[in-house]
Parts: C-alpha cells; structure tokens; sequence
C-alpha cells in the first residue's frame, strides 16, 4: 500500500473519529456503566455563592443582567452578586452602581478579564462557591440550585452549565445553535464519562479554594481555569438544567470575530497546558483532552485540506479501488461547493438554501482555528475582548 494511501485512511479516520466516533465511544461506555443520576440539592444550609459578572461596556444588557440574577432562587443571606466593571467607558459602571443589593467594583484602567476576575476572587475567601456568569447571558431561575447539587459528591471541583443559543434574526449565524447543541450532547458525555474538558465561560462555578490566579494575558480563562481543577485531582460536571440563554452573533463578520479570538485561545491553551492529553499519566482525563481539544483544535484542520489534496492523488493516480476514491472525492467537492454556496447567499431567506448553512459554517470553523493559529504565533491576539454584536 503507497504512504498517500495510508496517509489518506489515517486523515479519514482520524476526522470521522474526532466528529463522530468519540461521541459514540462515550455513548457505549454510558450505556455501558450505566447513567449518572441527577444530583439533588443537600439537606441542611446550603454553600455561600458568589456571582461574578465582568461587564466591559455592556450598558445595553447590564441592567437587565443585574435584574435577572437577583431574581435567581437561591437564599438571600447565602450568596451576592459581584459586577466587575474595569475599564468600562459607557454608562456600565453607573448602571451597576445605581442598583443596590449587589456589590459594585470599578476600576478606570482595563487590563482585561482576568485580571478583574484575579483580583475579586482575592477579596472573597470566605466564599465556599465561586459563580462566573458573562453580562450578555441570562440565566434560568433555579440555575443556582441546580449548580451547587453536584458538590455534594466531594470529587466535584466545578460545574458548568449549559449554554443555550437563542433563535436570531439571521439564518447563517443562527447555525451557531445548531452546532452548541453537538456539542452539549457531547458535553454531557463528557460529564458521564469522566470530566467535562473545559468549561463554558457563559456559566462555570467551582470551589473557592480550588482557584488559582491565572497569567492576565490569558484568553480562554474558562478553560483554563477548568482544566486547572481537573489538575489538581478533581472532575467538572456538566449541568444541563443551569441555561444560560444568550442571541447568536448579529453576523457571520461578528462571529468570525470571536471564533478567530477563541482559536488563538485555543493554541495558546495547548502551549501551556498540552501536556495534558497524555493518557498513560492523566488517564481518562488524558484521553477526553486528547480526543476533544487537541483532535479537534490540531488534527481535523490540517487533516481537512490535505484529505481533498490525497484524494485527487489517489483518483488522478487511478488507485485500487477507483470507485470509491471516486466516491470520496465527488463526496467531498459536493460538500465544499456546498458551504461556498452558503458562504454566497448567507443574507437568503429562501428555505432550501437553509441546507448549505451548515457546510458553511462547519468549513468557517476550522478557516478560522488557521486564522487563529496565525495570530497565535504572530503575537497578535490580545487577552482583552472584542465585543462581537449580538
């Protein structure tokens, strides 16, 4: 067999794996193990919260935000809500300071998400939960409640909820609903398999004393965060009846800013902490990195282009058999000239071009981790966040 052939199968393989032969791995061994029960709330008084919320110019939501928190259900005299606003330079920080009932921080330099989250986690170590929340998300009533069930299992060092897409206005952002729910489906294997492989930033919450302040130049501060827990001997939960509901990106534009932002995260995550996806010394934890992030954030985009390339070879070069090189090969244009299509008529409302979403914004995903990749190794990706329009 030539080294293309073999080249070809392993891409293929390793593509059809990290998409769909994890989720059905972890499915088997569920089914096989056995479902884990839903946790529910301890008797006696429940743990101290803190609700973080950083809010950098977010005046449009903030008051709704700050309204919908306080009318979560949870005991009043055992949780407070922190509005972190650092830098703003709108109305935010006069927003959270007209409302009473929480507690207000500000500070006029902005020096970006995580410092603001290092420095008020410092001043709250008589706290047993932290709650980090983002300012554009709002959360389900009981969402506390369904949190803090799972830190009865004295393994438990975080929980992360779920977080839900709203229906928008435009048809090829709305695609971004389509995909969260793939992957919470695939977050609640996760869970049941063994830990959840880094937290969803829209709702995380963890044990106090489990946090350790984390470089400021960091951009996926949930993941790493997360993963940090895992470290240190502790698995993170996936709470699926903990919403925290936000609208998808006003445009594919807005979009493509935050998907470039999170792939140069993503890279940067692997650099510091790649040494995770070892089985033979994390185990599990080793495997799920391994299989999840590094699969997904390495292997599928250079694997993507180089399977069309290998697969011309190999029809070109008449390989044994023809007809299923063939095959792969028509398979795969079908499905590029697919999402060009719907890279074209993104601002069509016609109903059977709806169809092409989806190839669009899968082959978006992946251009972008390259994207990301190269303002990775550029230098050219900061830790402070660009809003993108919702």
């Amino acid at each position: 067999m030539l080294p293309s052939t073999i080249l070809f199968w392993f891409l293929l393989i390793g593509v059809l794996y990290t998409y769909a032969g994890y989720g059905i791995l972890a499915w088997i061994w569920v089914k096989i193990r056995g479902k884990r029960e839903s946790p529910v709330n301890p008797d006696g008084e429940l743990p101290s919260l803190a609700v973080i919320v950083p809010a950098y110019n977010e005046a449009g939501i903030l008051a709704e935000k700050i309204q919908n928190s306080l009318a979560l259900d949870y005991p009043a005299h055992r949780w407070k809500l922190v509005v972190v606003t650092d830098g703003s330079s709108d109305q935010t920080p006069d927003i959270a300071a007209s409302h009473s009932g929480i507690l207000h921080m500000h500070q006029p330099e902005r020096r970006g998400k995580v410092a603001a989250i290092n420095r008020v986690v410092a001043l709250l170590d008589s706290v047993d939960i932290l709650v980090f929340c983002d300012a554009n998300t709002m959360l389900n009533r009981e969402a506390l409640r369904f949190l803090i069930a799972h830190y009865a299992e004295p393994r438990v060092g975080g929980v992360s909820g779920e977080k839900k897409v709203l229906p928008g206005k435009g048809r090829e952002v709305a695609e971004e609903g389509i995909y969260w729910k793939y992957e919470s489906a695939l977050k609640k294997l996760d869970s049941s398999v063994y830990s959840i492989v880094g937290a969803a930033g829209e709702l995380f919450s963890m044990r106090r004393e489990l946090y350790s302040p984390i470089p400021e130049d960091t951009i996926l501060d949930d993941f790493i965060i997360s993963m940090q827990i895992c470290e240190k001997g502790y698995v993170v939960r996936y709470e699926p009846r903990a919403i925290a509901a936000e609208t998808p990106s006003l445009t594919i534009e807005d979009e493509k800013i935050r998907k470039v932002r999170i792939s140069a995260g993503a890279f940067q995550s692997l650099y510091r902490i790649g040494y995770i996806a070892n089985p033979f010394k994390y185990g599990v934890l080793g495997f799920q990195f391994l299989s999840r992030r590094v699969m997904r954030w390495v292997f599928c985009p250079l694997a993507l282009p180089l399977l069309l390339i290998l697969n011309g070879w190999l029809y070109y070069r008449s390989a044994s058999p023809e007809w299923l090189y063939g095959t792969l090969l028509v398979l795969q244009v079908a499905f590029y000239g697919m999402a060009m299509v719907g890279a074209l008529t993104q601002e069509r409302k016609w109903v059977f071009l709806k169809i092409f979403a989806l190839p669009h914004y899968f082959f978006f995903m992946n251009f972008s981790v390259w994207q990301g990749f190269f303002r990775f190794i550029n230098g050219r990706q900061s830790a402070l966040w660009q809003k993108a329009r919702r």
